[in-house]
């Protein structure tokens, strides 16, 4: 199933879809499907996972709407089915004042699972900026995310993208977080 077919975007909006995207092992199993269907037994191989744990995890996916079967067939008498997103993008809703970001934390995960004598890009750059160069750049990163992501090709081995753009909290809301 081509990714031309999905929706743009799948809004999580329950609170069963938000522990369905907050647990790491499901997050890398969405990472499996980004680009092209596969089964239990595929994504068990590729996320390094026994058959009934990625089945376990893929149903919760599927009840919370975030995966679904896309194809079915028939192998030596079972149904085997492929799995693929519900949506091109997946989008949280804000975590709200000192709440867990979720997609940093899987990002961080992610980022110390890596082989560490793979090829990475990492940086942290401290900026100060007007309002509206924030803006800008802010809308820069993610146009250009979504360019990358058009040239995706799903023979190509994975890679990931990460940014966050932010204002950190103010020295004031540091210290009274910490009490």
């Amino acid at each position: 199933m081509p990714t031309d077919d999905l929706p743009e975007t799948f809004h999580v909006t329950t609170d069963d879809q938000l522990r369905a995207v907050s647990n790491l092992t499901r997050h890398r199993i969405m990472a499996v499907l980004r680009f092209e269907p596969a089964t239990i037994t595929q994504i068990a191989d590729r996320v390094g996972l026994a058959k009934g744990s990625s089945s376990y995890h893929v149903r919760l996916l599927e009840r919370a709407g975030l995966v679904k079967v896309v194809r079915t067939r028939k192998v030596r008498g079972v149904t085997e089915r492929y799995y693929a997103m519900a949506a091109r993008t997946i989008a949280l809703p804000d975590p709200g004042e000192g709440g867990p970001d979720v997609l940093m934390r899987h990002a961080v995960a992610d980022l110390e699972a890596s082989p560490a004598d793979g090829e990475r890009h990492v940086r942290m750059a401290h900026l100060r900026l007007t309002e509206e160069r924030f803006a800008e750049l802010g809308a820069r990163l993610e146009a250009l995310a979504d360019e990358y992501r058009e040239l995706s090709d799903p023979a190509l081995p994975d890679a990931s993208l990460v940014f966050a753009l932010f204002h950190p909290a103010s020295r004031a809301q540091a210290e009274g977080g910490a009490k």
